[in-house]
This record gives C-alpha cells, structure tokens and sequence, in this order.
C-alpha cells in the first residue's frame, strides 16, 4: 500500500499515547508500534533494558525473534530464545497490513527458570557491555502471573483493532471538517482540564490507603499507645483534607500541614528506612496555591525513589521566594524515576506525564504559562521537582 507509510506518520503524530491512556493505564507490561520493516516507531510502554540494551542490535529496530514473526495479516505469540513471553497483533488498513502492535517481554512462572540460565558472558563478548550491566538487566525482567498475561494479550489486540478501525475510516471520510474536530477537541480538552481540576484534590493512592490501614491494624494489635490514636487522626485529617470537593486556592502552609500528617503516616509505616524534612518559612505559608498538587509529587518521591531502596532514605520539601515568584522543592535521595516513567515524560505533552501534566496545567491555569511543574533531576543519586507559583494568582 503506498500510503502505508503516511498512515503510520499520522498515527504518531495523532498523540497516539494520550488516546489510549486510560487503558494503557491497565498495565506496566511493555507496548510498542512497529513498522512492517520490524522498525520501532513509538513506544507505549517501554521494553525493558535487556531487550533494548542487549537482545536488540539496534535501539531503534526489534530483535531478530520478533522480526520472524512478522507476517502479514497474522497474529503471532511465541516465546523468544530467553523465555519471554511476546505477542504481535497485525494492524490492517483495506485488508493489508501496514504494521503492528507488539509487546510483553515477560516471563511467565513457568519458564522463569530460564532467567538463570542466560550466558551472560557470551553477552558480554557479543556486546562489549559490562558484566554487572548485564546481570541487572536480567534480573529486572518482570515475571508475572498467567492471568494477567491473558489481560494484556487483550490489551494489545483491542489497541491494534481500533487503530485498525480508526486508520480505514481516515481514508473513507478524510473530507471531514476538521476545523469542526479541532473546535471541539480543543472544548474537550478545556473540559478535562477544568474537570482534573475538580478532581484531583480526590485522588489518593488506593495502595496507600490500604498500606496505611494495615499499618494501624498491626500497630493497634501489637499495642494499645498514644502512637495508633495518633495515626487515626492524622488519616483522618488527611482524607477529610483530600476530599474536600471545591476549587479554590488553599494556603500553603494547609499544604504543608496535610503534607506533615502523610509523612507521619508514611514514617510509621517505613520506620527507620524514611526521614524527611520541611522548611518552609511562615512568611510564604499564608500564599495561595492549588490543593493537592505538592502531596502526589512527594508520593512519586516515596514511591520510586525510597521505596526500591534497601536502607531507605529522606525527602525534603523547600520553599523560598524570588521577586514575586515561589519556587517550592521536593528532593529526595531515592533511585530516581524509573525508566519507564521518565520514557513517558519524554513522550507525553510538555514532556510531563499523564499525573505531573495535570498538575502542571492547574498550576498554569491559575497562575499563567511561565508557571508549572520541572524535573530538574532524576536519577540514582535522587530527584529534584520544583513547583513554581506566582504570589498573584491570576484566576482566583
């Protein structure tokens, strides 16, 4: 098809990532396009190191398992020379296929086994890449349960049929008005903007929540003390803060209160393993800033950064002002984001991901474009995110 290749160029550009966000979100097992060329032209949920890193000859180009078993109009499942488990699902325009969905990269607990039995050292000659290297590639790669390969199996199959669907029906009606699509995209998009708005001050990490009341249900077994009322009051101060439903500006110093009471949960749950620290000057406390939006930065900072460490480590939230600006720190000494996340970054709009970009465009919102959310650092020696607000909100 001579349009093949134009297809899979506006495909990419359509911010294919964004489309399917809402089921992507349904798994962290790896998605790719591919061209039918066995060329990779995005990835949705990244590969693991070891398929790019190593099995791969070049970054950009699938291995050689997964480019004989590239046929056309055919799904194929099959499980690559080191056990992982992988599927390719055919997208097709006008009964030809113009490229594929692939992924996986896993190995299901039967073939685990497999893991152990890589000659890391005939690697190491193949690629000239050091040892170490090579054994934290393996040893990275997920191993996950039957079920939820069956689940992500779908999760491919749905995304390569309606890019399918979506593709042939471009070239039915490519006469549409797209003046019109483009007015009500950009109404959608201001709905949704105003709709995370309302919203995020509800969200809470159902993992968290389900953590911290085991943690007081262990705490209130093994002891009745002052430390378990404690905690009590501090979730419950903490949810009745998060489900406040309005949109208005808080202090910040109501910020950082609500912050201190997660950290106090989080610090009894993780013991020695996290210590933290808040500086932030009374003189900035009385400023205006959206609710919810420094609490989801320090989970992230928790999540990915302290937790994956053996011997834990701190998280720091700072403020200070320039001129009319706050800039507001939150640093941390953990691993860094991992890679799959700041691959999404670098993918996503404004080069946030799907959390950080709603965050940063409520701050924008209310304070205008120069204001917002920065990575300034990430990796093994810790992150850096700043928040940058105005001392005179715009929208008030």
């Amino acid at each position: 098809m001579n349009t093949a290749n134009s297809l899979l160029k506006k495909l990419i550009t359509s911010n294919l990532y964004s489309r399917y966000s809402g089921i992507l979100s349904l798994s962290d097992i790896p998605i790719f396009l591919i061209d039918t060329n066995g060329d990779i032209l995005l990835e949705l949920i990244p590969s693991p190191d070891f398929c790019t890193q190593i099995c791969q000859e070049n970054k950009k180009k699938v291995c050689f398992d997964y480019k004989s078993h590239l046929k056309p109009n055919c799904e194929s499942k099959f499980v690559c020379q080191y056990g992982l488990e992988n599927i390719i699902f055919p997208i097709i325009v006008q009964n030809e296929t113009i490229g594929y969905i692939a992924g996986m990269q896993v190995y299901l607990k039967k073939n685990e086994h497999k893991k152990y039995m890589i000659d890391i050292h005939s690697l190491k000659d193949k690629k000239s890449i050091d040892l170490e290297y090579i054994a934290k590639c393996i040893s990275s790669l997920k191993t996950v349960e039957a079920n939820k390969i069956r689940i992500h199996e779908q999760l491919c199959g749905q995304i390569a049929k309606n890019i399918s669907i979506d593709l042939s029906e471009s070239i039915s009606y490519k006469n549409l008005d797209i003046e019109r699509l483009s007015i009500e995209k950009e109404i959608l998009e201001k709905k949704i903007i105003d709709l995370e708005a309302k919203n995020m001050s509800l969200v809470v990490n159902p993992h968290f929540l389900f953590n911290t009341l085991n943690c007081i249900a262990r705490i209130a077994y093994f002891e009745n003390s002052h430390t378990t009322e404690e905690l009590i009051y501090c979730l419950s101060d903490l949810l009745r803060y998060n489900l406040k439903q309005d949109n208005q500006l808080h202090t910040i110093g109501a910020e950082i209160d609500n912050i201190e009471k997660y950290l106090y949960i989080q610090k009894a749950r993780f013991k020695n393993r996290l210590e933290y620290t808040i500086d932030v000057p009374e003189n900035l406390k009385s400023y205006r800033i959206p609710n919810m939006v420094i609490q989801p930065i320090v989970e992230n900072a928790i999540i990915h950064g302290i937790t994956p460490k053996r011997d834990g480590g701190t998280v720091g939230i700072y403020a200070e002002k320039h001129n009319n600006d706050i800039i507001i720190s939150i640093i941390d000494n953990g691993n860094g984001f991992p890679k799959e996340f700041l691959n999404r970054l670098e993918q996503s709009e404004n080069k946030l991901g799907i959390g950080f970009w709603s965050t940063d465009k409520r701050i924008k919102k209310y304070y205008g474009e120069k204001y917002g959310l920065n990575i300034l650092k990430s990796d093994y020696s810790g992150s850096t995110v700043t928040i940058t607000i105005s001392t005179q909100p715009i929208l008030r």
